[in-house]
């Protein structure tokens, strides 16, 4: 039978229930100071070049991001999910889950609205991926001695590279379009800032209001998958029978069942050496699902089993080092484990997606001003704002492509640099060093504060304190 979320709800404790409903509290709102703290990303070029007003600009591009957000897809929300091993906030106790979740949704949004007030565009990826691992590291040293142990490495470097590599990008690619435009297009107007009441051309205008939709819709589609990230830690944490695996299509039990069978089939042919340990894993699918068409049909503590079966199966594919061409023929019915497991209820996407429109609409001007006339010497041109957006809309969605968080903040604010740069306006290296420093200390300060907070909890909250770790030879 299928569990409401209202019905999982209500299971919860008094106090499960209030820490639950604070815990989305917070991690809407971070989503929703996500939206005011990179509306400039968007914002700006149109503002300042005079193509929009600044409030029919924020609506403007407020809309584009509720769109993004509801048309993005879900990849990146998965990748977010993924730097954690999730199975960490079941092992430990309820109020140890409630302690993790919320020690990692404050630290952000104090280090968000922290860099919003002092004006620097930081990077809400950075934060959001920092807090992440701080609670895991402690976490993992709190309970096991290895602070290592629980963040999945694998998966921050390859986050970590595209954060890493996209201001470069951005950079570089807007530096080259600058160039080219100037080349192509001779009117002198396009290249220096508009003075009081000037109008800019037509087609300037059309493509500016296209970039900064293009870079807002953009903005939605891959920020508000990691507000969808947050929501399904709660959700994971607090809920693990209501979100353990997709109940609403039918037919997915059907094909979770015949996938494990196939790969243990598989496996008995490529691997037989390994395939016992592998096929251990399996059985749990196999037997819990026989006869069953849809999850709903599986009582919840079974369903969260089952979750937990292809977690280990995961683990053990990589542990054991399957050849490549196994894991290869594998593949296609590793994916309908996916379907089943990776799944972001509809009222998240739609909540998300309010929390970033909105957000969007208010308290932009802080950031707005340091990107426009703190990073070159020189108030924006007509050519640099829709060259830094083009690129902005460009990178954002490309990395969307490859299920990749990137930093809309990072990618917009390095390509006005690149244009102040190909335009000759000079660089304002003072602004440039605290963006740097911002950038630097963001993942660092983010790790800290977050585990802190939870190391804090932790001795504080009754009910949360993690058992010593086990020393060999104590």
């Amino acid at each position: 039978m299928e569990t409401t979320f209202w019905e999982a709800f209500g299971q919860l404790s008094v106090a499960h229930q209030i820490g639950f409903a604070f815990a989305l509290f917070v991690a809407f709102g971070f989503e929703f100071i996500n939206g005011f703290h990179d509306t400039a990303n968007a914002v700006t070029t149109v503002i300042y070049t005079g193509t929009l007003k600044p409030t029919p600009a924020v609506v403007f591009s407020g809309f584009c991001n509720f769109l993004g957000v509801l048309l993005g897809g879900t990849a990146v929300a998965f990748a977010i999910v993924n730097l954690l091993p999730v199975d960490l906030l079941i092992d430990s106790s309820s109020m140890r889950a409630i302690v993790m979740v919320l020690s990692l949704l404050l630290a952000g949004v104090i280090w968000n609205l922290g860099t919003w007030w002092m004006g620097l565009p930081v990077s809400s990826s950075h934060t959001l991926i920092g807090s992440i691992i701080g609670v895991g590291m402690a976490n993992s040293l709190m309970t096991i001695g290895n602070p290592m142990a629980g963040i999945n490495w694998p998966q921050v470097r390859w986050v970590g590279m595209a954060l890493l590599i996209s201001p470069i990008i951005g950079f570089v690619s807007a530096t080259l379009m600058l160039w080219a435009m100037k080349r192509v297009f001779k009117n002198p107007n396009l290249y220096h800032p508009p003075g009081e009441g000037d109008e800019p051309p037509h087609w300037i205008r059309g493509v500016l209001l296209a970039t900064c939709g293009g870079v807002s819709f953009a903005h939605g589609s891959n920020d508000g998958q990691k507000g969808m990230g947050l929501i399904l830690l709660v959700l994971i944490g607090f809920l693990p029978t209501y979100y353990a695996l997709d109940v609403h299509h039918a037919d997915l039990a059907v094909n979770m069942r015949d996938a494990a069978i196939s790969i243990s089939d598989i496996m008995e042919k490529e691997h037989p050496d390994q395939a016992a340990a592998i096929n251990a894993n399996l059985a749990p699918v196999v037997s819990m699902l026989e006869g069953k068409r849809s999850f709903s049909e599986v009582s919840p503590e079974e369903r969260w089993q089952v979750r937990q079966a292809i977690y280990r199966f995961r683990k053990s594919v990589v542990d054991k080092e399957i050849a490549p061409q196994t894991i290869q023929a594998i593949d296609p019915c590793r994916k309908h484990f996916s379907r089943s497991i990776e799944f972001v209820p509809f009222w998240v996407v739609v909540g998300v997606a309010l929390a970033l429109g909105i957000g969007t609409m208010i308290g932009y001007q802080r950031i707005v001003v340091t990107i426009a006339e703190k990073i070159g010497k020189t108030h924006l041109t007509y050519a640099q704002g829709a060259s830094a957006e083009v690129v902005a809309a460009a990178t954002i969605m490309l990395a969307d492509a490859f299920h990749l968080p990137v930093s809309t903040t990072h990618v917009l604010s390095s390509g006005i640099a690149g244009t102040m740069y190909a335009n000759k306006s000079g660089l304002q290296t003072a602004t440039l060093k605290k963006i740097a420093l911002a950038w630097v200390l963001t993942l660092p300060a983010s790790i800290l504060l977050s585990a802190t907070l939870f190391i804090i909890g932790d001795y504080l909250i009754p009910g949360a304190r993690a058992m010593a770790p086990v020393i060999a030879g104590s």
